[in-house]
C-alpha cells in the first residue's frame, strides 16, 4: 500500500519519487510527489496494474565516503547557496578594497534594477573597472550571466584583462583579426564565453555580422 512519505520507484519516472499525497480517483490511484534528486514535481494517475509495478525504496545513511570528497561536496553546496545569504558576495570573494561610492553604485543602484542596463561614467581613476567587475562577478555568482563581452579602446585591453584576472579571477579571451583567422569557419564569439575586444575592431562591418549572430540580434 502506497502511503504519504514513502519513496517509490517505477518505470513511469526517471528516478525515485517521494510521495507527498495519495488519493483514489475512480479506479485509479493519483500520486503526487517530487523526485528525490532533481526535485521535479510529479503528478501521476496510475492504473491498478501500474501500481503493482511500483517498488518502495529505503535510503540508508552511508558514512563510508572519503572525508575529503564529502568536504568538497559540502563546500560546493555552500558556494552554490552563498549568494542567498551574503548580499555582498562578489565583493567578499574578490581581491579588492572598494570605496564607498563604488559599493553604493553597484549594490545600491545597479543590481537593484529588474533589467540591468547602466552607464558608469565617473571621472578617470574613480574605479569604473572595479564597479564593472563587481557587477559581472555578482551576476555570475547568482547564475544570471553566462556570456560576457567587453569592448574597450585598444590600448586598454591588456589592462582590463589583467584587472579582471587579478581582482576577480575572471579569464577573458582576446578576439582580434588573428583570432578570427586561426578559427576559420567558426564564429569565435560563440566559441568563448568571456571575450574582450577593441572598439575599432568590433565596429568593422564583417565583425559586426558575427557579433550579431553571437548576441542573437
Amino acid at each position: 500500500m502506497i502511503k504519504e512519505g514513502m519513496i517509490v520507484e517505477g518505470p513511469f519516472w526517471p528516478e525515485p519519487v517521494e510521495v507527498k499525497k495519495v488519493e483514489k480517483v475512480g479506479e485509479r490511484l493519483r500520486i503526487i510527489g517530487v523526485t528525490i534528486h532533481t526535485r521535479q514535481h510529479v503528478d501521476s494517475l496510475l492504473k491498478e496494474d501500474d501500481v503493482k509495478l511500483l517498488k518502495t525504496k529505503e535510503f540508508v545513511l552511508d558514512f563510508s565516503a572519503p572525508g575529503d570528497e564529502v568536504f568538497l561536496c559540502l563546500e560546493a553546496q555552500r558556494y552554490r547557496l552563498a549568494s542567498l545569504f551574503d548580499p555582498l558576495l562578489a565583493m567578499n570573494v574578490s581581491k579588492i578594497d572598494p570605496l564607498p561610492h563604488q559599493i553604493e553604485a553597484v549594490y545600491g543602484y545597479i543590481l537593484k534594477l529588474p533589467r540591468i542596463r547602466f552607464l558608469i561614467a565617473d571621472d578617470a581613476g574613480a574605479g569604473k573597472t572595479i564597479m564593472a567587475g563587481l557587477v559581472l562577478k555578482e551576476m555570475k555568482l547568482r547564475g544570471l550571466v553566462k556570456r560576457v563581452l567587453i569592448v574597450v579602446p585598444g590600448h586598454l585591453k591588456d589592462q582590463w584583462k589583467r584587472e579582471m584576472w587579478e581582482k576577480f579571477h575572471e579569464t577573458f579571451t582576446e578576439v582580434n583579426r588573428n583570432t578570427i583567422s586561426s578559427h576559420y569557419g567558426e564564429n569565435v564569439w560563440r566559441k568563448f564565453n568571456q571575450v574582450i575586444t577593441s572598439m575599432d575592431f568590433a565596429k568593422q562591418e564583417d565583425i559586426l555580422r558575427l557579433l550579431r549572430a553571437w548576441i542573437g540580434i
